[in-house]
């Protein structure tokens, strides 16, 4: 089996040459690729006299660097791990038996290890937090780590895998495309560590996680569309009525209906409703229809 690890660098000078040597020993056979992202350091120089591969995506963001290595690199096994030596190499071969053995994606599970107790950045805790219950709630699975950035991952999934994201948020994406699409996901409990001195996350919590938030509610829409139109509609009925109500009941008390405004209002809600309904209707079906599509476009490869 071809495999190649997949390292996306920005300025990861000091942990680099220790990851490619960590890996190159778990896996001798494997072409381990660096793609450097702009980094302003001696990140490619380092990597280079490692042994690795080194490519370079000028486009800035994790996003844009995954969306390159996953067009140009062709394999049996994508090991995609971070260049801040966080993660162990020691699980690198179990992870690629797996996708060896069938599996699509393979996660390194941190939070059911480690992470928690390693990371120094609380809110980093509470937003992986958040963001696996939003996803398992949505897509009703028990992923126990969405935003790990150790996979591995199968030729069909990389090359039918259509990447939209820019930055951070391309873990994020790449988990709901694989809850959606059916592929066979498996989890490896890993033992996380936290960045040796002198290495800076890349990592903004704030507007990365707003970046991770916004997406996870925009692939709400485009791949669950009718759960997520139906709230929306639940929420426009429920206001609707709210108004309506006092407006009835005081019809029913005097015969008279003085706050026509406020009568008016609540039926263009109620309808705005209706209307929100029957979207995500049409949207679904249209969205099974492209499921179909995909698992066709899929036998014929």
């Amino acid at each position: 089996m071809k495999t190649a690890v997949l390292i996306p660098c920005y300025n990861e000078a000091t942990s680099i040459e220790k990851v490619i040597n960590d890996f190159k020993q778990q896996l001798p056979d494997a072409t381990i690729y660096v793609y450097d992202n702009n980094s302003t350091d001696n990140t490619a120089d380092i990597a280079r006299r490692a042994g690795a591969v080194v490519k370079h995506e000028f486009r800035q963001g994790k996003g844009n660097v995954v969306r390159s290595m996953f067009r140009d690199i062709d394999a049996d096994c994508y090991l995609m791990v971070d260049g801040d030596d966080t993660y162990p190499a020691e699980n690198a071969k179990e992870m690629c038996q797996l996708v060896e053995e069938g599996a699509d994606m393979v996660i390194g599970d941190r939070l059911s290890s480690t992470y928690f107790t390693e990371n120094k950045r609380p809110f980093h805790n509470d937003g992986n937090r958040l963001v696996r219950f939003l996803i398992n709630k949505i897509f009703n699975n028990n992923i126990h780590d969405i935003m790990t950035g150790y996979r591995a991952l199968s030729h069909t999934f990389v090359k039918n895998f259509p990447i939209i994201s820019r930055n951070f948020e391309i873990e994020t994406e790449m988990t709901i495309h694989a809850l959606d699409k059916n592929f066979l996901i498996r989890e490896v409990k890993i033992n996380y560590r936290d960045r040796q001195e002198g290495s800076v996350s890349k990592l903004n919590t704030y507007l990365d996680g707003m970046k991770v938030v916004s997406t996870i509610f925009m692939m709400f829409r485009d791949y669950r569309p009718l759960k997520f139109f139906t709230i929306i509609s639940a929420l426009l009925l429920l206001i609707a009525i709210a108004m309506f109500v006092p407006v009835f009941i005081e019809y029913m008390q005097t015969g008279l209906v003085p706050r026509f405004p406020t009568l008016i209002v609540s039926g263009f809600i109620g309808i705005a409703s209706l209307l929100t309904f029957f979207c995500g209707v049409v949207l679904e079906v249209i969205t099974k229809k492209h499921k179909q599509l995909y698992e066709l476009m899929l036998l014929k490869k």
